[in-house]
């Protein structure tokens, strides 16, 4: 058996691909069914492709109403990554406009969520980091 990749549904897929983006992940392939009326794009980290995230975008209706919206139904808990460097990776995304919803006052987890609210747990890859500012002393955001 062999972990091949977690689908997760997005009500925006331009505005995720740049979460994603900032996050570090890469499209590896992507699909558009024009019959089924959905758009598969499969994401991985650098160094770790067969690990993917599977995002499926379900076309608005013909009829010209929205697109469905995802907010914790057909989700999930969270996705976790490890990462080189905590603070830089947070740092990225909150220049990007990404809120911190669990800075990593710890120096070693870190939590974020995608533009559908799906958790995204950040781990400092071989242990925590020294404890520093402005994380150490910032609060949590939201919900995480």
């Amino acid at each position: 058996m062999k972990y091949l990749h977690t689908m997760i549904r997005v009500s925006d897929i331009d505005e995720t691909l740049r979460f994603f983006d900032l996050l570090g992940l890469e499209e590896q392939k992507r699909y558009e069914v024009e019959a089924g009326r959905f758009t598969l794009v499969f994401l991985a980290a650098p160094g770790d492709e067969e690990a993917q995230v599977e995002l499926t975008y379900n076309w608005p209706p013909e009829d010209g109403s929205a697109a469905e919206d995802y907010d914790g139904g057909r989700n999930f808990g969270h996705l976790a990554y490890a990462v080189d460097d905590i603070y830089a990776t947070c740092q990225r995304l909150s220049d990007g406009g990404v809120t911190i919803n669990r800075p990593p006052r710890d120096g070693r987890m870190a939590f974020v969520r995608t533009p559908d609210n799906i958790s995204i747990e950040l781990l400092q890859k071989d242990g925590a980091k020294e404890p520093a500012e402005p994380w150490a002393s910032m609060e949590n955001v939201g919900e995480w």
